[in-house]
């Protein structure tokens, strides 16, 4: 991810989390569910949270794991700050500002989120980054990514996006911020599902699959041995 990536969501920070329920529809099923496929494997869950920005997935993590321990990691300094500040009361969270796709983990974890990140990958760092988040999960660990995805075919990708901007026009996104919205979607690298559950496998994940799928949001997970 680059320069240009890192500078449009500082410049969004403030405005978010505001705009997550407008932007996307399916908002109260889409961050809920990425949690709920999350098992307690060990007494008190290690996580991370890749491209975390406000710390919102996390946010509903800890509403059902609250002793959790979480890494955080966000390129976006700005991002950062206001996650800072929703968890200024808790002590087991941690913060690295930096590039998920290229930063050295030490850790182990029992569990790998992400929300509304991976698609700004190329896909080859994509499959780089499965790769990857494998061998830092735990045995019996998950990697769940809550994703904005592409359309199997031309025609269902344009009808996805025509059904997307209805919605978020009828949700009352000020039109300013709807062609904030159109200008960033230029930045997007988008996969199908089928393209992420294939890279999942490849990656050696089992039960790689799609937990839940409303036009361009999809809840993808997998599962290492």
């Amino acid at each position: 991810m680059n320069q240009t990536i890192k500078d449009t969501f500082n410049s969004i920070a403030s405005k978010y989390d505001i705009n997550r329920k407008k932007l996307i529809p399916c908002f109260d099923d889409f961050y809920p569910i990425a949690i709920s496929l999350i098992r307690k494997t060990s007494p008190i869950l290690n996580v991370l949270d890749i491209g975390a920005g406000t710390g919102l997935l996390t946010s509903f993590l800890l509403e059902k794991y609250g002793d959790a321990n979480v890494t955080l990691i966000d390129m976006a300094s700005e991002m950062m700050d206001i996650a800072r500040t929703r968890f200024k009361d808790n002590k087991n969270i941690k913060y690295i500002i930096g590039n998920y796709a290229d930063y050295d983990f030490k850790d182990t974890f029992d569990a790998v989120i992400s929300a509304m990140s991976i698609h700004h990958l190329p896909h080859e760092g994509k499959r780089k980054l499965f790769a990857k988040i494998y061998k830092r999960l735990k045995p019996g660990g998950i990697f769940v990514n809550a994703e904005q995805v592409l359309g199997s075919t031309e025609t269902i990708e344009s009808y996805y996006k025509k059904e997307w901007e209805n919605l978020i026009r009828q949700n009352g996104l000020p039109e300013e911020d709807i062609a904030a919205w159109k200008e960033r979607l230029k930045l997007d690298r988008e996969a199908t599902v089928e393209q992420q559950v294939h890279w999942l496998k490849e990656a050696g994940f089992i039960n790689a699959d799609c937990a839940y799928k409303y036009y361009k949001f999809a809840v993808i997970f997998g599962m290492k041995r």
